[in-house]
């Protein structure tokens, strides 16, 4: 049973990119169709609504900025928001500018393949059915009513499905025996989840697993929290928002603004990065350096100098100043160490935290090892580390996301020649400023791989790619193009470019979730862009030229044998 829509653009995902983009091709005077998995808008802050979820970037930062009116006349209560009011927001924006008549909300893409004939993208799409696990949802009483297929036909696709958006589901063997209740962080129930009383397990100790934890250890009867690898976190100092910062943002918003988008991480311009090496001070600079950071609060500490993500021996200076933080809380020695991270500081994202620390100092919360004990295997009662059995009432997975890539390649995505992208993509993601791939037409990937997305203000990296994308299509309107594509050559040599920047600095040099290294299997290679601003100038650059590196309207260009062959 299928029914079959014709639009120009059609966008995948609702989050703040898919509603941005639909409300800038309406405004081109297009018709768009976005598609939700999800009931409703928000994306990441739809699905993450575990204890604690927070942003980590300020919320008068956090925000769209391409609409005046929005920005005056929102207000904030929180210095860094939590999940409920993020999404309280997204929704507000949804109603404001009438997104939902053209979003399809239940409703997930199977499957993307480009016409080359007709010269459009052919997209599938299926019903979700009870996407939040929402017991109360009836699900559907016949298999015609699960088995509906819409097909629509698109000019241009638009993949605005999120960076952290698949959620890494753990394989433990004899997880499905377990009786109690499980849980991830990023399918979070809609409905409340109540652990008093109850013995709980987290797994996973990164950014999620920070923000929940100490709420989870408030209405536990015992929390036990099973670690791999321990974490940098820094003091949000959250509180609600001064009226007085708020009116002094708002007042000059633009220039607030403007000055955020000269940040290499488009935000943080209250208190921007220092340009001087940490050695060009004495020990006690050093020191006052970053504990004027750590009292302001947030991840703005990677900037107290320079030469952080760069020098090793710098990197060194700020890591043993963390974790002298982590010990002066933790009352107990031993578990203090196991809390102090061994890796470089930054090299994995840096977590922002209210209470984590304070959280192991009471009596019903134990720390486990998994590195030096790993999980063998879950009961019908709890789970085996070590040989020892810990019982346990329910498990919360803070296992993270197949970051930037997970999403994309779940969706059976085809471009010309019968290329997948899971084959162009065998070595590991590879674009043309995150925005454009090889061998497909009239794709675009908003804050993609190649663009510097996930190491920024995300609203503000969305913002920039939507606005380049729409600017794109205008041009190919008003000079009778009708497909885009990039150029062997120019995305060999922006993957190159993306390679290059990351090469001196620490990233390249930890294990984490950038380089894909959190899945098994997973190839390894660095993912984002660093810095901001020259990356806006290399878009503008490339737009002023006409394109360069794109090419317009040509029905084939030489791929990779690999590739081709499969």
């Amino acid at each position: 049973m299928a029914e079959q829509q014709d639009v120009d653009v059609v966008i995948v995902g609702a989050g703040f990119a898919g509603m941005y983009m639909l409300h800038k091709v309406r405004s081109m005077g297009l018709s768009a169709q976005v598609f939700e998995a999800g009931d409703g808008v928000g994306g990441t802050w739809y699905w993450n609504r575990y204890p604690g979820a927070r942003c980590d970037v300020e919320s008068m930062e956090y925000s769209y900025q391409f609409s005046e009116d929005l920005q005056q006349q929102w207000h904030w209560t929180e210095r860094f928001a939590a999940q409920p009011e993020i999404l309280k927001y997204a929704n507000h924006v949804a109603d404001r500018f009438d997104l939902r008549r053209d979003i399809r909300f239940n409703t997930r893409v199977d499957a993307a393949h480009f016409d080359e004939q007709a010269g459009c993208w052919r997209v599938r799409v299926k019903p979700v059915f009870n996407p939040a696990g929402d017991a109360n949802v009836q699900q559907p009483q016949t298999e015609v009513m699960r088995n509906v297929v819409l097909e629509v036909n698109g000019r241009y696709l638009v993949m605005a499905t999120g960076c952290l958006s698949s959620a890494n589901l753990p394989h433990f063997e004899g997880l499905e025996q377990f009786e109690g209740e499980c849980y991830h962080t990023g399918q979070w129930p809609h409905e409340p989840v109540d652990f008093t009383g109850k013995r709980v397990g987290v797994i996973g100790t990164g950014s999620s697993a920070i923000q929940s934890i100490p709420v989870i250890a408030r209405q536990a009867q015992h929390l036990t929290v099973f670690q791999r690898t321990a974490t940098y976190s820094v003091p949000a100092h959250n509180g609600p928002l001064d009226p007085a910062v708020e009116a002094s943002i708002k007042a000059e918003y633009p220039d607030f603004r403007a000055r955020n988008s000269q940040m290499a991480k488009a935000f943080g311009s209250v208190l921007p990065p220092n340009t001087a090496s940490i050695f060009s001070v004495d020990p006690a600079q050093q020191r006052a350096a970053l504990e004027e950071r750590w009292a302001y609060g947030g991840i703005t500490l990677m900037g107290a100098f320079a030469d952080l993500y760069t020098d090793d021996a710098a990197n060194k200076v700020a890591a043993d100043f963390v974790r002298e933080k982590i010990r002066a809380v933790v009352k107990d020695p031993q578990i203090a160490e196991k809390l102090c991270p061994k890796h470089q500081i930054g090299g994995k994202r840096l977590c922002v935290d209210i209470g984590y620390f304070e959280t192991y100092n009471r009596s019903n919360v134990e720390l486990v090892d998994v590195r030096e004990n790993p999980i063998e295997r879950f009961t019908t009662t709890g789970l085996i580390c070590g040989g020892v059995e810990h019982q346990l009432d329910a498990v919360v997975c803070a296992t993270g996301f197949d970051a930037m890539t997970g999403t994309l390649e779940k969706i059976d995505i085809v471009g010309r020649d019968g290329l997948s992208l899971r084959d162009a993509w065998y070595a590991g993601p590879r674009t043309y400023l995150g925005l454009g791939i090889v061998g497909f037409p009239n794709l675009f990937t908003v804050s993609g791989p190649g663009s510097p997305s996930v190491l920024t203000n995300m609203l503000v990296s969305i913002e920039q790619h939507v606005n380049w994308i729409a600017q794109c299509i205008d041009y190919m309107r008003q000079h009778g193009h009708r497909q885009i594509e990039a150029t062997q050559a120019a995305q060999d040599a922006w993957v190159d470019h993306v390679n290059a920047v990351a090469a001196p600095t620490i990233y390249m040099r930890t294990n984490s979730w950038y380089l894909g290294a959190n899945i098994p299997g997973k190839t390894r290679v660095f993912m984002p862009l660093i810095g901001f601003p020259d990356y806006v100038r290399k878009c503008e650059q490339v737009r002023a030229a006409g394109y360069e590196g794109f090419v317009f309207d040509q029905a084939s260009q030489s791929l990779p044998a690999r590739v081709v062959n499969g």
